[in-house]
């Protein structure tokens, strides 16, 4: 789909943004109502990196809402810096503490501040907080997997969502206030998916859901109930399958470790039709005691290009290349006989 078809259909902002960075807004396979899909969009890295996220900020008329975990780019910086200054209202959540990266935390909220950005610290409640999303001008949500660091977006198998689906915006924004001011959050039933309130029940539902396949990235599969749920689902006949690590309790599910440098993301396919794609793994600590956020899809053309570098991903696996190896003996007495 062209950029002049986007836009007809409603699809300025995508447009836009994707032009600027070069990503193409064509479906990988035509999947439902052409408007309703243009409401999402799918960022892979290491492919996509920032830019469209920096030309996101840079196209902000009224307010920038960022929830921050880690952060060493400096491009997104001085793009926030420029938003302040041409009168956008920058609102940023920073992580109290994370591993190591503290000092570069404290850093930004001082540049922050300086140019007239609002920051506030996330509070002691969690564990952990651990989500990562940005909303632009209350009507675009970006959820992300990744952190706004080189390591993840320039060497790093991760993945980001980008929708201006009303209600999940509207409960990106809601947490984000609850977070910032300290309260209670409440969701509203939309499939923004948030740990502690409603990650477990969601993810829980989203596997038990699947009937014929479940693809899984994710750094650490342990989870006693889930993992329980897994197994079942596998003795049913689900093609499961895990790129990352799992648990002692998980080591009979089919895994490998990602091929690449390194996995920063957790993500779900199931049946080809639906995905997950967030901040919590599917380990206990991560679904009960730490702020993660996460988001379900259900649009064709985003599920279509997970489920293509899942397998382009899993194909270069020691289980992906001997499959890889079956298919072809099993296929070659085959040719053997046309040939004949």
């Amino acid at each position: 789909m062209s950029c002049k078809i986007a836009a007809a259909h409603g699809c300025a902002f995508a447009a836009a943004h994707y032009a600027l960075a070069g990503i193409s807004l064509a479906p990988a396979h035509p999947a439902g109502n052409d408007k309703r899909e243009c409401l999402v969009k799918l960022i892979i890295q290491p492919r996509d990196g920032l830019s469209s996220f920096i030309s996101a900020i840079r196209m902000a008329k009224k307010e920038i809402d960022l929830l921050i975990f880690r952060f060493d780019r400096s491009e997104v910086q001085k793009a926030l810096d420029a938003a302040v200054k041409r009168g956008v209202l920058v609102r940023a959540l920073i992580a109290n503490t994370n591993k190591g990266g503290e000092k570069n935390l404290r850093k930004l909220e001082q540049k922050l501040l300086e140019v007239g950005a609002t920051v506030a610290r996330t509070g002691d409640e969690f564990v952990r907080y651990h989500g990562k999303m940005m909303v632009i001008d209350h009507t675009e949500l970006w959820l992300m997997g990744f952190n706004l660091t080189a390591l993840d977006t320039g060497a790093s198998r991760s993945f980001g969502i980008v929708t201006r689906r009303k209600g999940e915006v509207a409960d990106a924004l809601k947490l984000f206030e609850a977070d910032v001011t300290r309260q209670p959050f409440s969701p509203n039933g939309s499939q923004l998916v948030v740990s502690p309130e409603n990650s477990r029940t969601m993810l829980t539902e989203f596997i038990a859901k699947a009937k014929h396949q479940l693809f899984i990235y994710d750094p650490k599969v342990s989870d006693g109930s889930v993992v329980r749920l897994l197994k079942e689902r596998s003795k049913r006949g689900v093609d499961i399958r895990i790129i990352g690590r799992v648990g002692n309790n998980a080591r009979d599910l089919p895994h490998e470790k990602y091929p690449g440098k390194r996995l920063h993301v957790r993500a779900m396919i199931r049946d080809r039709r639906d995905a997950f794609v967030g901040s919590m793994s599917l380990r206990r600590l991560e679904l009960d005691s730490r702020r993660e956020a996460g988001i379900i899809v259900r649009s064709g053309h985003v599920v279509s290009e997970l489920l293509a570098t899942f397998e382009e991903d899993w194909a270069q696996t020691d289980s992906g290349k001997k499959q890889v190896s079956e298919k072809a003996a099993a296929e070659e007495p085959h040719d053997v006989q046309a040939e004949a």
